[in-house]
């Protein structure tokens, strides 16, 4: 295929912008924003200032028609009243978000090293390297694609991160103590999809006790969570649109009358594809490392800040919260 799209200088792309209808306040200040954050940047953005028009499509079957689907399609010109100014608020609001989200995840990524190193470190240093003290379907049932199991693909990641890690710990411990690292020292290097995984290899007794601390019963569900988390946590730090991003890891939900809010989700596809979910699975596990924690006000400060877009139709519920939920939202954060 031949690529049709051409390089545009600043003043082209904003001239662009213009001519499919968005509004300019400041020319310069437009075109500094532009240099600094970048045209297909912000259009993650601006995508949602856009026109749709919906198109009815015939799907044929041998030459006769099965079914009429109806398709919405994204035009190139803005809503009445779409400003580059939106799109900066949007943008700056997305970007506190995501600040305040990694440091919730620092926390939990934290206290659940503790929480893994510790007990498995009670019952032997180097426990990680013995399948034994996982469960089967972990360090026995062999992938089909891979043909080895998901335990050996951990201590494959494992071993990667700590023979290139430059961390003076590590080359202390491994100039006095040699290698293996007890795990107490090894959990360091883990980030945090290697965390979550190695949790969701834990038997389920063990997973059961770590995740009662966080306020969820069942260590299978919390271990969906993590794996939740550790998505939104890539998210994060690679500086992704997160305000209205379609969740594709989506988590187990305990039952409701063990966790007031998850009713709210239960029956709703759109708001268990959103973040606000996570932010509420976020509150919930934080008040368990620290119940006196002023995270989940700060974040219903950040939301009763999300700038006026509704000329555009776009509002919190974008992000999977209760229609016309605002000063309330806390509530549903505890």
């Amino acid at each position: 295929m031949k690529y049709e799209k051409k390089w545009l200088s600043f003043d082209d792309q904003l001239k662009l912008l213009i001519e499919r209808g968005m509004a300019v306040e400041s020319s310069s200040k437009a075109i500094d924003f532009l240099a600094r954050v970048g045209y297909y940047r912000l259009s993650g953005y601006w995508h949602a200032f856009k026109e749709r028009s919906g198109l009815l499509v015939s799907l044929e079957h041998g030459g006769k028609p099965k079914k009429i689907k109806e398709e919405t399609i994204v035009l190139d010109v803005f809503k009445s009243g779409a400003t580059f100014k939106n799109s900066i608020d949007l943008y700056i609001f997305d970007k506190k978000l995501r600040l305040l989200i990694l440091d919730a995840l620092e926390r939990v990524e934290i206290s659940l090293r503790v929480d893994i190193a510790h007990g498995l470190g009670k019952k032997d240093p180097f426990a990680y390297l013995d399948k034994d003290y996982f469960h089967l379907d972990f360090s026995g049932k062999l992938d089909k694609s891979s043909g080895v199991s998901n335990y050996h693909t951990w201590l494959s990641k494992h071993a990667q991160l700590i023979s290139r890690s430059k961390e003076d710990f590590v080359s202390h411990n491994r100039s006095k103590y040699g290698l293996p690292l007890s795990i107490w020292v090894a959990c360091e290097v883990w980030d945090f999809g290697t965390l979550s995984k190695l949790f969701s290899g834990m038997k389920s007794e063990e997973q059961d006790l770590i995740a009662s601390k966080y306020g969820v019963a069942n260590g299978r569900i919390f271990a969906s969570w993590l794996h939740s988390f550790n998505y939104l946590r890539n998210v994060c730090a690679h500086h992704s649109r997160l305000w209205n991003r379609n969740i594709v890891v989506q988590p187990k939900l305990p039952p409701s009358n063990e966790v007031t809010w998850v009713s709210y989700f239960e029956n709703d596809n759109h708001a268990k594809a959103r973040c606000f979910l996570l932010l509420c699975m976020l509150e919930r596990v934080l008040k368990g490392i620290n119940p006196s924690s002023s995270w989940s006000t700060r974040m219903v400060a950040l939301l009763n800040s999300f700038p006026n877009l509704n000329h555009l139709g776009l509002n919190l519920e974008g992000m999977g919260l209760p229609k016309g939920c605002v000063l309330g939202v806390n509530s549903l954060l505890k």
